[in-house]
């Protein structure tokens, strides 16, 4: 059963809970670190996908999907918060009773504002390299962001609720391999997945809208475009791991939990 990697869940809610007690601007710069990973992997994803793209390849999304794995790979070895873990981590501490609601909020509010500013740094940096000043080089990155702005809004729910739920299994699932090599190949397949579907993930959306933005582009990619896009997917985002991950493996394995909290 999964009660070991349920445990390791609850063990790193507390743990976060811990520090963002400990130093509020801590937690806050540990936010901004893990948007600052997701735009490691924005950057080369959408630069080897742009090489496909710019010959017209069906190779530029699967490669792009495939090389984004890089930024779920920093975030776990690494460290950061993320937005959309922690809807996971810490809505099954507090049904687990081991955390306030009131204190989850807090703590997914904090970390949701750090992701923002993490993105937000990351394009300047980007920005000032110079990288994106060539629209060759920019094409597929502005044509992937100009669809997400206009996808209808219930679509974007949806298909979010369906990100985080690989996403978080991307991060729940390696709790209980062994080995490195089991674990990187597991969290790059369940990322590769969700990219590779079209889902819709809330901070890598933050960190490719933010990148579109400091560089040139066109005018129906705008501020307005970014809230049709993040209001949706940062509510399904919540539901994927809050109800469809904390709720459903807490509801499935309280029988085997109870028999080990009584034993």
């Amino acid at each position: 059963m999964e009660v070991q990697s349920l445990r390791q869940v609850e063990k790193l809610a507390l743990e976060k809970n811990r520090i963002y007690k400990q130093s509020k601007l801590r937690y806050l710069s540990r936010s901004m670190l893990a948007s600052m990973f997701i735009g490691f992997g924005v950057i080369v994803a959408f630069k080897t996908g742009n090489f496909f793209y710019a010959v017209e390849s069906p190779m530029a999304y699967p490669m792009a999907a495939l090389t984004f794995g890089a930024a779920i790979i920093l975030i776990s070895y690494g460290g950061g918060d993320l937005f959309t873990g922690d809807t996971f981590y810490y809505s099954y501490a507090a049904i687990r009773r081991k955390l306030r609601w009131l204190d989850v909020i807090r703590m997914w509010i904090t970390s949701y504002f750090g992701n923002i500013l993490g993105a937000c740094a990351f394009a300047l940096l980007i920005f000032l390299t110079g990288l994106y000043a060539d629209h060759s080089v920019n094409a597929f990155l502005l044509n992937v962001v100009q669809h997400k702005m206009e996808a209808p809004t219930m679509q974007l729910f949806f298909r979010a609720i369906l990100c985080n739920w690989l996403v978080c299994l991307a991060f729940f699932i390696p709790m209980g391999l062994k080995g490195d090599g089991a674990k990187l190949f597991a969290m790059m397949l369940f990322v590769f997945c969700f990219f590779i579907s079209g889902y819709e993930h809330s901070i890598a959306n933050m960190c490719t809208f933010a990148i579109a933005l400091v560089v040139d582009h066109p005018a129906n990619i705008n501020f307005a475009g970014v809230i049709h896009n993040l209001i949706p997917v940062t509510l399904g985002n919540l539901i994927g791991g809050a109800v469809f991950m904390s709720t459903m493996y807490y509801y499935v394995n309280k029988p085997f939990m109870d028999e080990e909290h009584e034993a």
